[in-house]
């Protein structure tokens, strides 16, 4: 997978550390040209020298500080990079938090629904200004990280499941959207991963967390957690041409065999397989529930 996204330009987000940082190391390594952005400048500073180490003299790795939540500064981020980088063909949506623990009753409102706005209209924000682009040049990757909470409940952290599931099934939607123009959209679950959001919880502790996610924070902790670098390669498949025509999908960086599936386009096509659906009766050999 060396050099699959030479003369490439991506955008990532949440660029400054953990997994962002990873996939942006990766990209940088494959050829891409890259525009970094994230809301602490001074991390950012310290994430453009070492990406830059990454790429050839031929490349060029930008950063931009940006709140994704807002609007101007997700236009500012894109133009500057249609303006220095002369083009945009991926768009990695990583930035996102967790948001405030605890039971939906006691949490501070403003800070849930900061989660929202950061971890969902974010990622919308900046496909609203990527798309047209895409559109445009009839190609584009948009990928879309998601986490546990699309597929399970995740008590005492409402805003962050919440939210995980919402953008999933955003991405899904506009998969459908722009279908016929070139474009894929997908989510990845990166797994389990020991970077600072690890750290969030293990500080809030039990009480505030739960004592059995909290249990698992710590058995996460000591087993060294899901490979970050596994998922930053399968943000670089789904950002390179290997990936075409796979849309609409949430892919488990760990659980799915996912390098095999461009010999599966036509039944990737066909299938609601790796989506978001409603689990029936009859899926768990219930007779009586539904007709």
């Amino acid at each position: 997978m060396k050099r699959i996204l030479t003369n490439k330009v991506a955008i990532i987000t949440g660029a400054n550390q953990g997994l962002g940082l990873e996939i942006a190391k990766k990209y940088a390594a494959a050829g891409s040209n890259l525009m970094l952005c994230a809301r602490n400048g001074a991390l950012l500073d310290k994430a453009l020298e070492e990406v830059k180490k990454y790429a050839a003299k031929d490349q060029v790795v930008l950063a931009r500080q940006a709140d994704v939540s807002s609007e101007k500064e997700v236009n500012d981020v894109v133009d500057s990079t249609l303006k220095q980088l002369g083009a945009c063909h991926i768009l990695v949506n990583n930035a996102g938090i967790y948001g405030p623990k605890g039971n939906i009753e006691e949490v501070d409102w403003v800070d849930w629904m900061r989660a929202i706005e950061i971890n969902i209209c974010g990622s919308v924000l900046m496909c609203r200004k990527v798309i047209p682009h895409f559109k445009k040049q009839r190609y584009g990757k948009v990928i879309q990280l998601s986490g546990g909470g699309a597929t399970n409940p995740l008590p005492k952290i409402s805003a962050y499941a919440a939210s995980k599931a919402a953008i999933v099934r955003f991405a899904e939607t506009l998969a459908e959207e722009v279908s016929g123009f070139g474009i894929d959209i997908n989510s990845l679950a990166p797994g389990a991963l020991n970077t600072r959001m690890l750290q969030e919880i293990l500080l809030a502790g039990p009480d505030v967390v739960g004592q059995d996610f909290y249990e698992r924070s710590l058995k996460q902790q000591e087993s060294g957690g899901a490979s970050i670098d596994l998922a930053a390669e399968l943000a670089l498949f789904l950002g390179s041409s290997l990936s075409d025509g796979i849309t609409g999908k949430l892919i488990s960086a760990a659980w799915d065999n996912w390098r095999e599936w461009p010999d599966h386009i036509n039944e990737l096509e066909s299938s609601d397989v790796y989506t978001l659906r409603r689990i029936i009766g009859r899926d768990r050999n219930i007779s009586w529930g539904d007709n």
